[in-house]
């Protein structure tokens, strides 16, 4: 008797025929056997890896892969925070494409997203204690052999505010650099001119979002990363209520959390999460995607993003043609993203990392690019990167990144760019989907 296929199988089949046209290799059975792994009915939406001792969502842990843990819980060592007994829980996780990393063979980025929950007698003490954690976690890693302390981002402005000679409108999130943190506040004026000053004790009552940004020299790999943690902050109270500082409580559908031992703390936290908050995780998402199709286009990013929706709201087709297409050798030219992001911060002042770092991570894409693509496509990126290659080398000496090597790293993204496009454009529910987000713009 012939199988009778599903509709989630038909619809792969037409997904098939896209791929086909379009020159992307999709592995009919290595997608039917995912399709049939993350269609199977599980009592247990979070699951435990006992062998690595990883965990998370039932999902998220089908994209992920244990070869490259060591090196990520190695940088995991530089972002995380500490537990303070009795008053700071931590449970860090991998976010972003180095949690799905047998999807995204090469997560260009180290992203790390950590819940903090903070046990204190009142909202304003646990606030304070923030700021103390965080100021601790600055200064001690803000320079090193390997890395470099970049930004964090914590508290919002009270008012209109001119900084560096811009204009920053209330409301906005603050970046604070290492100096100011140290010296505890940041200065400006006020559009009028006057002069005004913001303390990092009176930010940290009003925290929002928090983030901290490095940039890492990982040695063994030759290679310049940029590494982040995300930090999901709530307040424990004496009662036991749990609230978030930011005053909204993060789903768990894109972490692998490291560490088993985090799993009290997790799972403490997360029963507080809102019910609806699939849905709105998957709102966030198509506002990005929206913003990487339209003001900003950026299709690379766009398509990680709309993995995660099509894979959480059952569109399992699509995402499985995304998968195959970041299995794909094209998704080296990923990797040339990845490089141009670490450009800026490698030529700031006072940059401890060096510019010769990059110079070499260059060259070993370019071997790579010549390993991997073929034809035109070839030709063209090598090219490119050949000429912001030895731009580059020219800027290192100086010190200082030249306006034609900015030229240069703009060619790379814009090749970067139109390859996503041809692949996402080229399926028509994807390009309807995304046609349907932008006319919502």
């Amino acid at each position: 008797m012939m199988h009778q296929m599903t509709p989630h199988e038909e619809a792969l089949q037409r997904i098939i025929e896209s791929a086909q046209r379009l020159g992307v290799e999709l592995d009919e059975a290595a997608a039917l056997q995912w399709l049939a792994a993350v269609t199977a009915r599980q009592e247990a939406e979070i699951v435990v890896d006992l062998e690595s001792g990883t965990f998370g969502h039932r999902i998220t842990m089908l994209d992920f892969s244990d070869k490259d843990l060591a090196h990520f819980r190695e940088i995991g060592r530089l972002v995380e925070f500490d537990d303070v007994p009795g008053r700071v829980e931590t449970a860090l996780a991998l976010s972003g494409s180095a949690a799905q990393c047998k999807v995204q063979t090469y997560p260009g980025d180290a992203d790390f997203f950590e819940r903090v929950n903070i046990l204190a007698n009142s909202w304003q003490e646990a606030c304070t204690i923030l700021g103390q954690i965080m100021r601790q976690k600055v200064l001690s890693t803000r320079r090193g052999a390997n890395y470099q302390l970049i930004q964090i981002r914590m508290g919002s402005y009270p008012f209109d505010l001119i900084r560096d000679g811009e204009l920053v409108r209330a409301g906005s999130s603050i970046t604070w650099v290492a100096e100011e943190i140290e010296a505890g506040r940041i200065t400006g004026t006020t559009p009028g001119g006057e002069p005004v000053e913001i303390s990092w004790e009176e930010a940290v009552q009003d925290p929002g979002w928090c983030k901290l940004d490095w940039v890492v020299a990982d040695p063994v790999r030759g290679k310049l990363v940029n590494a982040s943690n995300m930090l999901d902050v709530t307040w424990e109270a004496p009662d036991g209520s749990i609230v978030p500082l930011d005053g909204y409580l993060d789903s768990y559908f894109q972490e692998v959390y490291l560490d088993a031992g985090s799993i009290p703390v997790f799972s403490k936290v997360v029963k507080h999460v809102s019910g609806d908050a699939l849905d709105h995780y998957v709102d966030q998402l198509e506002q990005e995607v929206r913003k990487y199709v339209s003001d900003h286009p950026n299709y690379g990013k766009a398509a990680k993003r709309l993995y995660n929706i099509f894979r959480l709201t059952g569109r399992y087709a699509e995402a499985a043609y995304l998968r195959e297409l970041f299995d794909e050798p094209t998704t080296m030219l990923y990797q040339a993203g990845a490089l141009i992001r670490t450009i800026d911060e490698s030529f700031q002042p006072g940059s401890e990392i060096d510019p010769n770092d990059l110079i070499a991570q260059t060259d070993r894409l370019i071997l790579g690019v010549v390993d991997t693509l073929e034809g035109t496509q070839e030709v063209e990126i090598t090219r490119l990167l050949l000429r912001l290659r030895s731009l580059l080398s020219e800027d290192a000496k100086r010190g200082m990144l030249s306006p034609q090597a900015s030229a240069a790293r703009a060619e790379v993204v814009n090749v970067v760019n139109n390859f996503f496009y041809d692949k996402l454009t080229g399926v028509p529910t994807i390009r309807e989907y995304i046609t349907e987000l932008q006319v919502l713009d």
